[in-house]
């Protein structure tokens, strides 16, 4: 038997057009002989669908297109895809479910049993869960039907104690006879999880001696980026077939010729978030139907990353990259950036913000002088200095958008981010964080990556310039400036952003365990609980990470610190 495992990349409420992505697979499927044709979680309506699925209407014309489709795709192939659909004998409940068509005709249905409600997921916000496992017959052989969280059960994530009281899916699935379990999923990508998915789907495999085959979607939906990986694993535990992560390719497994071979998902962990920062990049501009992007270009390492990221995703001809010298910029950072944007091929320019900012210098010193307030750079550091010059160069990368329709990419890391070593209305201005989720330490490895590997990754030559890789970071708001005046090194503050955000430890523990500086840890910790604010403020971020600051990480702003 051969089951044609398609990864799909959906437009969240997109029905007519993923349905059309899906025939196309279906007849993908059956040209290279599959009988069976298994399609990601909410395949139809993409997901994540959020609230879209508070639509009464909606929910009827995901119905309509599920029916369409099935009846006009499934013939000689059978169809399993995900739709959300009304509780049977309910048009008020809905269910994250199943559908399988054959030759036209509904065969099936299974509801999703365990509904993930924590980090990014609120499924139970939206659906009721299904209450019995479902197996269908196909070719003589008996196939379980499962969804996602029905196979991770939270171990994935470190949540396995929310289901410590349901009941297994897959071994009420084998002991209603399943010989095969399938599992479509929209599992995001996290930096590590694939690795922990094939472990637990070997442990299913071998704990109940029957293969498993799983198919993730695949694309990017807002901050949520989806690797599309498919996998087979043979009933001892190891992996059968697998395809290449981040890529349209459709798995065909022959069921009966199930015997271990290489398993083409092993690349190295920087390489994954590449492609799943290029896949995020160009996902959320093409689904919210820009064309082109632009971005400030300091010279500095994490504004190069975002342009080479950028321009693996949509062309270079497609980005424009602006150098904002103010008076206390170096000229190493404008040829450093102009360097960039030459090895890149993008578009460039230099708009100097020494006049702008001269003209609200002259206005605010005399409101500041009626006020009684002190003149600006009068004393330095001056906060409301340097945040003034970040606010101009917004100003000018906003106009710029307006003016070009290019969608403006912010370029900050997750370690600014969590301290507040950003402008609001400045730095932080546009419509996308590449970078948002990235520590410090990983922008430099994957900058390091990508000049290792520019010819695998379609750059005619190393495209970030060592002098940007190797010089001190430097915000350069102040007379020589540098990040390591304020702040720990990286290697420090990234471990203490990790503990804190990622496995909400708090700074006592963080300074035990790690041996940092006590008042150190406290004093970042704090940053980051009175930083909310902006944080709140924030473009849409791209998640890699467990816990990224978005959708998932849910703190209070007015709060005891």
């Amino acid at each position: 038997m051969h089951i044609a495992l398609a990864n799909l990349n959906p437009t969240v409420g997109d029905l007519a057009g993923n349905a059309a992505l899906m025939t196309e697979r279906i007849k993908q499927a059956k040209q290279l002989g599959a009988s069976l044709v298994v399609f990601p979680e909410l395949a139809l309506s993409g997901y994540p669908t959020k609230d879209l699925l508070h639509s009464h209407a909606f929910i009827e014309s995901c119905q309509q297109h599920a029916d369409k489709l099935g009846a006009h795709a499934s013939t000689g192939i059978t169809v399993v895809f995900g739709v959300p659909l009304w509780l049977e004998g309910s048009a008020s409940t809905i269910t994250n479910s199943l559908l399988v068509f054959r030759d036209g005709e509904q065969v099936a249905r299974y509801d999703k049993r365990l509904l993930p409600t924590y980090d990014v997921f609120d499924e139970d916000r939206y659906f009721t869960p299904g209450g019995s496992p479902a197996v269908i017959e196909h070719e003589g052989s008996r196939i379980g039907l499962s969804i996602c969280e029905d196979l991770w059960r939270g171990i994935d994530v470190g949540r396995g104690d929310r289901y410590a009281d349901d009941a297994d899916p897959v071994t009420q699935l084998v002991e209603a006879g399943a010989q095969i379990i399938i599992n479509p999923s929209a599992s995001p990508f996290v930096l590590g999880k694939h690795e922990r998915h094939k472990q637990i789907l070997a442990e299913h495999a071998k704990r109940h001696s029957v293969p498993v085959l799983a198919v993730n979607q695949l694309g990017a939906n807002d901050e949520l980026v989806f690797d599309g990986s498919a996998l087979a694993v043979n009933a001892r535990g190891e992996v059968a077939q697998s395809n290449a992560a981040f890529t349209d390719e459709l798995l065909v497994v022959d069921t009966d010729a199930l015997g271990t071979q290489a398993d083409s998902g092993g690349a190295s962990s920087t390489s994954r978030v590449l492609d799943a920062l290029t896949l995020g990049v160009r996902d959320y501009i093409r689904k919210t139907g820009f064309k082109k992007a632009c971005l400030g270009l300091s010279g500095g390492i994490d504004s190069a990353l975002t342009a080479a990221i950028a321009c693996r995703a949509i062309g270079a001809d497609n980005i424009t990259g602006i150098a904002l010298p103010g008076k206390y910029s170096s000229q190493h950072s404008i040829d450093d950036a102009k360097d960039l944007a030459d090895r890149l091929g993008c578009g460039f320019a230099v708009a100097p913000i020494e006049e702008p900012y001269s003209g609200y210098e002259s206005m605010l010193n005399s409101l500041f002088g009626t006020l009684n307030q002190r003149r600006l750079g009068e004393k330095l550091p001056d906060l409301t200095e340097e945040n003034l010059q970040s606010r101009v160069r917004g100003a000018v990368l906003m106009a710029l958008s307006n003016r070009t329709g290019a969608l403006l990419l912010t370029t900050g890391n997750k370690s600014e981010l969590a301290v507040g070593y950003c402008t609001l209305y400045g730095d932080m201005n546009g419509g996308l964080g590449v970078l948002s989720d990235i520590p410090k330490n990983l922008v430099y490895e994957l900058s390091r990556d990508i000049n290792e590997r520019f010819a695998e990754l379609g750059f005619a030559s190393p495209p970030i310039p060592e002098n940007t890789i190797t010089k001190e970071p430097s915000a350069e708001l102040a007379p020589d400036q540098k990040d390591a005046d304020s702040l720990p090194p990286y290697d420090v503050l990234d471990e203490i952003v990790r503990r804190h955000v990622e496995e909400h430890q708090q700074a006592p523990q963080i300074a035990e365990e790690t041996g940092f500086d006590a008042e150190v840890c406290k004093r970042i910790v704090r940053l980051i609980g009175i930083n909310e604010y902006k944080r709140k403020q924030t473009p849409v971020g791209l998640k890699v990470t467990s816990v990224a600051f978005g959708s998932g990480r849910r703190m209070p702003i007015a709060r005891h610190l």
